[in-house]
């Protein structure tokens, strides 16, 4: 018999979803005249982005190919050849798009930011899923979204929805108490509601599908959260307008900057998303067009439109078993439109954040599960109707994850060769001496040194456009604590992103390999908090960094291997320290200027301190229950 656990639910309205058959294709739904229009201008951007990085990626092949031709192509040096192209297209991706969004930047410079007027009010839902998180977090964040909307007065009627998929009792005890406070003291007007299911069938997806299917017809649009998403007011009811303004969205994409960031490796990435990121958001979003994608939460779907054209289907594995999708918010995206819907992305709505791992080792365990979710993406590839860019979209979060494989493989052969023909492992074989062949003389020079700094100039090109960009405004840079403080801050952010990479694609190719050979991930909350590892426990989790390192350094120290990998070598070969900094609180270590400060950090977002405080009265309320039910 199934328990009956408490919740608070208002009266059902269902809705059905329907389940999607990937082997055909639904008649979509014809663009409007407007949306027309702005599709032809996304292909002129989506030409202006890939043209130039398929042709510098070209160039660079015929380059590397004039260079090993000289003495005669091998297998061994197609594969080279091969891979370095096609890694490297990926970086001239990056590289191109930033050039979209500056030229975007100025053809638009006085685009506006504030959001259609005189728009039709919405009934939409504030969904927030929540597995074993902690409440008073949860909650807090809740409630100072319905504060900041009570504010603002807007034209548009929320209902927040607390679904919890929580297993833990002890959890899911605070949970309910939690929401009690919420109700009694939410502002007039607005709706609160729990619910926790007592099975959680098919996780995130499931626990959204069961709310549609039980009250989803009594609302035009949902704003999907995580358990760490906030929102100010503004910006939701920014998104709502953007729905009701444009009947053809079926989804809006916001994007999240990153907050809560104490420790070294969050202030990382913390400084990365708001100094450079919006940079390649705008460019995605300009070349994106109505194909954009959807990441998972700080986002609104128009309920219907999900409802009838998102609904996943199971996938058969080999073993005839069915599977989950678990990357579900690419798939979702494509879905709604082949279904004729647009998918937008809008990265200058501000006021939308969320929280980031803390150290090293929390941000692999939750970079497992992400990896397995999109590499089951190139199984979805073929879906029938899917468009060109929602299946770009697929590949390339496949990609971000086999690159690092592929960066291994380079890694390796590029160790192998050596520094110079006496020195390379590899030995190709010739009739005249077929037990010690040379390898082709052009190898013994300088010419790997040249590829190298290619490459490192076009991974950092997309940070120093951004860094100059700000350290160029002084409006900008001001609110990094001027120009000094923040050039230093990027010097720091270039030099622990340098040592931390080595480390994330021997990992990454780890997790590729554990989701090819079918090693499930456990489906555990995000750890939000810094926690202590010990050395025993980081030595456990980068034992193989560290000897692939050490091996790496003995060829160095022999005079085996090239110089130009000594940043990569120190990197592997550190990994268990830099793993163990990752988790420290940043101002025990760094001196002021140093300490990778940003707009956020250095002034607290309103809506961010409104959720502090809430937090903490939430905590003061429970402990004062716990403390009352003790005696």
């Amino acid at each position: 018999m199934t328990p009956l656990l408490p919740e608070n639910m208002p009266p059902r309205a269902p809705l059905d979803v329907e389940v999607q058959d990937f082997s055909r294709a639904p008649t979509p739904t014809e663009l409007p005249r407007k949306a027309s229009a702005e599709a032809e201008i996304g292909w002129r951007w989506r030409a202006a982005t890939f043209v130039p990085a398929l042709i510098g990626t070209a160039l660079l092949v015929y380059g590397l190919y004039g260079w090993l031709a000289d003495a005669g192509m091998t297998s061994l040096e197609w594969a080279l050849l091969t891979m370095i192209g096609a890694t490297f297209v990926w970086v001239t991706l990056s590289v191109s798009t930033v050039g979209v969004a500056i030229a975007g930047l100025l053809a638009r410079a006085e685009a506006d930011t504030r959001g259609p007027e005189g728009v039709q009010g919405l009934d939409v839902a504030l969904l927030v899923p929540a597995y074993n998180e902690v409440a008073v977090n949860v909650f807090g964040n809740a409630a100072a979204m319905l504060q900041d909307l009570a504010q603002r007065n807007g034209p548009h009627n929320y209902t927040l929805f607390v679904l919890s998929d929580t297993r833990d009792e002890a959890i899911a005890a605070q949970e309910w108490r939690a929401f009690q406070t919420l109700q009694a003291e939410a502002p007039r007007g607005f709706a609160v509601h729990y619910r926790r299911r007592a099975m959680n069938t098919d996780k995130k997806v499931g626990n959204l599908l069961n709310w549609i299917e039980g009250w989803g017809a009594a609302y035009e649009g949902m704003v999907v959260l995580d358990a760490d998403s906030l929102m100010s007011g503004r910006a939701i009811d920014r998104l709502a307008s953007e729905l009701s303004h444009d009947p053809q969205a079926g989804l809006i994409q916001t994007f999240p900057m990153l907050i809560g960031a104490r420790t070294v490796f969050a202030r990382l990435q913390q400084f990365s998303n708001i100094a450079y990121g919006w940079l390649l958001a705008e460019g995605l979003a300009l070349w994106a067009s109505h194909e954009g994608n959807y990441w998972g939460h700080n986002a609104i779907i128009r309920t219907r439109a999900f409802a009838d054209s998102a609904g996943l289907p199971h996938l058969r594995g080999l073993r005839g078993q069915d599977q989950l999708i678990l990357s579900h918010d690419f798939v979702e995206a494509g879905l709604l439109r082949r279904a004729g819907w647009g998918v937008r992305f809008l990265p200058r709505v501000t006021g939308s954040f969320e929280e980031t791992p803390a150290t090293l080792v929390d941000y692999v365990i939750r970079d497992r599960r992400w990896c397995r979710g999109n590499l089951q993406h190139l199984r979805l590839l073929r879906t029938a109707g899917f468009h060109p860019v929602s299946r770009f979209h697929l590949f390339h979060g496949a990609v971000a994850y086999l690159l690092s494989p592929a960066w291994f493989v380079l890694l390796v052969i590029w160790s192998l060769l050596g520094k110079d023909s006496e020195t390379n492992v590899i030995r190709y074989f010739n009739e005249t001496n077929p037990l010690f062949p040379d390898w082709p003389p052009a190898m013994s020079h300088i010419d790997s040194a040249v590829f190298l700094v290619i490459m490192y100039a076009m991974l950092l090109t997309p940070k120093i456009a951004g860094a100059g960009i700000i350290a160029a405004t002084p409006k900008a840079a001001r609110v990094f604590g001027g120009v000094p403080a923040f050039l230093g801050a990027f010097v720091t952010e270039v030099l622990l992103s340098i040592a931390y990479a080595p480390i994330l694609m021997i990992q990454q190719t780890k997790a590729v390999l554990r989701a090819t050979f079918g090693q499930a991930e456990a489906w555990a909350p995000q750890s939000r908090e810094a926690r202590s590892h010990s050395w025993r426990e980081l030595l456990a989790f980068h034992w193989f960094e560290t000897v692939f390192g050490l091996i790496l350094l003995s060829g160095l120290m022999a005079g085996l291997i090239s110089l130009w990998l000594v940043p990569i070598v120190a990197s592997l070969v550190l990994s268990v320290p830099l793993s163990a900094l990752s988790g420290v609180e940043i101002a025990r270590v760094m001196p002021g200027t140093l300490r990778l400060n940003s707009p956020h950090t250095l002034r607290e977002p309103a809506i961010v301190g409104r959720a502090r405080l809430e937090r903490a009265h939430l905590r003061e309320v429970l402990e004062k229950a716990d403390t009352i039910a003790a005696e």
